[in-house]
């Protein structure tokens, strides 16, 4: 699993709807775990738009049933999401298969030192 890949299966459990089906704000805020063979991996997301894999810090976006993320070199990877209770799957974007990740427990507060990348351009589609 890449660091972008990581961090994608980490900031896709963003969005709720309402009953009514309007989105409400991003209740992603926690610390989240995905397995790749032995290997597991904890990403921490916050509701600020940030998501934390180690030292790397992305930005991520949930339009409709996609999580957009970037790592701030400019590229932003476009995901599938499902959300349920507390579990999250991510397809498509660099991801072989798809990734199911867990949520753990609470996001720990970013660093005002730690700089968020840009969000993209209001205008921006996934290509």
């Amino acid at each position: 699993m890449t660091t972008r890949s990581a961090l994608a299966a980490a900031g896709a459990a963003l969005m709720v709807t309402s009953p009514a089906g309007a989105q409400r704000s991003p209740i992603l805020d926690g610390r989240w775990e995905a397995r790749a063979g032995e290997a597991i991996h904890s990403i921490v997301v916050r509701n600020d738009s940030s998501a934390q894999f180690g030292e790397q810090v992305a930005r991520w976006r949930v339009v409709g049933d996609s999580m957009w993320l970037t790592l701030g070199d400019g590229v932003w990877m476009v995901y599938g999401m499902r959300l349920s209770a507390n579990r999250l799957t991510l397809a498509g974007g660099d991801l072989e298969d798809p990734v199911t990740l867990r949520r753990v427990g609470r996001a720990t507060a970013r660093a005002v030192a730690v700089p968020i990348p840009d969000p993209p351009p209001p205008d921006a589609r996934a290509w």
